[in-house]
């Protein structure tokens, strides 16, 4: 599950929005198995997600809280990239997705120079198409990150990115494609200052593989997503990025603009404003780790923790 959600995020933020293919055949799911009607709008929400758990988790939230509010709600997940969500969203066969600022403006425009949340935000508002809306995104976020062991970083106190100075050389661990990338190897490098670094390619995207490589010292450092279970289980460390090397991954919500209206946009509001990348974790660990909780369990406790819902 981890290698089908890295690629499908890499994926989808290189490929232009120019060749977005057909909407494929989904799986319509609803998360409570009743219905509701908005009073005040009467259109229907249908939610989408990527075909990776955490989106199914978010989507499970935004129709939840939705719902709860006298919303209608159907759900359709597992759709896939942004080749097919996008077109489903324009045709309107799904209205509404959780989505991520960074990866989202770089679909739109892939040479983008937006880093900090504030900037992605700026910038995306300017790419979004008309018939499109974007709400206020979370304080979570779920973006590519420069990771050591809490005991590395105890050792030679390494806070920040910038600190890896203080271990060079050392060996990196990460997908082939990283060696390539803005934000990888050759950022690294030109940004932080960092040369003596060597690239050992890990097929998994920052799953098992790359963690049990980061674990026994095969490499010293390694890209894992901020909302990765192991973070916690395995007793890692995001090093800090004062520089803004890696863009600002937020979640957000996206939905086709014939749906907005002021109350739907304060339940989602409302939703993000409690989201932390701590609770994407602890979703994430729910739903992918031992417990094996449906994601619409944990959605709802979630919810029902932070007095989202009824």
């Amino acid at each position: 599950m981890f290698a089908a959600h890295r690629r499908t995020r890499i994926a989808t933020a290189v490929i232009a929005a120019g060749s977005l293919l057909a909407l494929a055949g989904c799986a319509t799911s609803d998360p409570t198995g009743t219905s509701s009607t908005d009073s005040a709008k009467g259109s229907k929400i249908v939610v989408g997600s990527f075909a990776f758990p955490e989106s199914e988790i978010l989507g499970n939230i935004y129709a939840l809280a939705l719902k709860n509010a006298g919303f209608s709600v159907e759900t359709k997940f597992n759709l896939g990239p942004r080749q097919t969500t996008i077109p489903a969203l324009k045709d309107g066969s799904i209205n509404l997705m959780p989505e991520y600022n960074g990866n989202l403006l770089f679909f739109y425009d892939t040479k983008n120079t937006a880093r900090t949340t504030s900037e992605v935000n700026a910038a995306l508002a300017t790419k979004v198409p008309a018939g499109f809306r974007v709400l206020t995104p979370a304080p979570a976020e779920d973006k590519d990150a420069y990771v050591v062991t809490q005991e590395l970083a105890k050792n030679k106190g390494l806070v920040s990115i910038g600190d890896l100075t203080k271990i060079e050389p050392f060996s990196l661990g990460s997908n082939p494609q990283f060696g390539e990338l803005g934000y990888g190897i050759p950022g690294l490098k030109s940004v932080y200052k960092i040369k003596a670094v060597t690239f050992v390619p890990i097929e998994d995207f920052g799953g098992p593989d790359t963690v049990k490589a980061l674990v026994d010292n095969a490499v010293q450092v390694a890209d894992i997503y901020t909302t990765s279970p192991d973070l916690v289980a395995k007793k890692l460390l995001v090093l800090k990025d004062p520089e803004n090397l890696i863009a600002a991954q937020n979640v957000l919500p996206l939905l086709n603009s014939k749906i907005y209206s002021a109350k739907l946009a304060k339940v989602l509001d409302r939703v993000s404003a409690a989201l932390s990348t701590k609770d994407l974790i602890a979703l994430r660990d729910r739903v992918e780790g031992s417990e094996k909780a449906q994601a619409a369990t944990a959605a709802k406790d979630w919810l029902t923790k932070n007095g989202l819902l009824k």
